[in-house]
């Protein structure tokens, strides 16, 4: 990522950050995840894998899954984790938008990171990626948090409160004890919001503590795009797919208007 262009945090400390504690995050998401794998077909292909949150889990379920992530960090610590167990996954370093693999999948999920970094038109280009990289008759499963699902960030998008943007406030998490001996901890805040683009900039502060001490502080932007129901089920027309389904929640029924994370499947004819 330039500078001047979308950007992404997963780097430096926020990598670590992922590594160490974000196993457990969100859990409910593996078993929902592995149950398509199971049953739509391998080989899978894990987008925005990261340290391997659902990878690993797979690779212990005896599946047959590749990883890739736009972060060089996130998958170097992917991959020493997955040595540690003693596998050996095919991990890539590339943005979805500019997916080139050797291989084609039966099976191709995103969770948790479209809209990442990018913009609309990178977007566009990687579900025309997804879908060219799915076996005929193959299934791509990704996720996206509505963007009403957070109170705090949904109430940007009226004019009087975006008036009070960048978010003074950071919101600390608390310091938490690394496998080094360290400790880190975040701060966010919400940057700016454009309602018109459905687009939103956040700050990651990242910091390294040592005996008390404050050791390393690292700065980074994550840029979000934000999507409704409708707009993503025509892309992914528009992309090529069809039979799209939504579901909620990462449970296998319909969405509905109470749901903050929907699940779009979506087949290639």
């Amino acid at each position: 990522m330039t500078e001047d262009g979308p950007q992404t945090w997963h780097y430096g400390l926020v990598a670590q950050w992922w590594a160490e504690f974000n196993d457990d995050f969100r859990a409910h998401e593996i078993p929902y995840f592995q149950r398509f794998i199971e049953a739509e077909g391998e080989p899978a292909l894990d987008v925005a894998c990261g340290t391997g949150r659902l990878l690993l889990p797979y690779l212990r379920a005896g599946l047959d899954v590749d990883g890739c992530d736009v972060s060089a960090d996130m998958i170097a610590f992917c991959r020493e984790k997955a040595e540690l167990e003693g596998f050996d996954p095919r991990l890539y370093v590339q943005a979805m938008h500019e997916l080139e693999l050797p291989r084609r999948y039966k099976t191709i999920y995103v969770c948790g990171a479209f809209g990442l970094g990018s913009d609309r038109a990178k977007d566009r280009q990687a579900l025309e990626r997804f879908h060219e990289h799915l076996e005929l008759g193959g299934t791509l499963l990704l996720d996206k948090e509505t963007p009403y699902a957070d109170p705090t960030g949904w109430m940007y998008w009226l004019e009087q409160e975006r008036a009070s943007l960048p978010e003074d406030v950071q919101r600390p998490s608390e310091r938490r004890r690394a496998s080094d001996g360290s400790e880190l901890r975040l701060h966010a805040r919400l940057l700016n919001l454009d309602p018109l683009a459905q687009h939103a900039s956040y700050e990651m502060r990242a910091e390294r503590w040592r005996d008390g001490k404050l050791e390393v502080e690292e700065v980074h932007r994550l840029d979000v795009g934000r999507y409704f129901r409708n707009e993503l089920v025509l892309m992914l027309e528009q992309a090529g797919f069809a039979d799209v389904r939504v579901q909620g929640e990462h449970v296998e029924r319909d969405a509905t208007p109470e749901d903050d994370f929907l699940v779009f499947v979506a087949r290639k004819a």
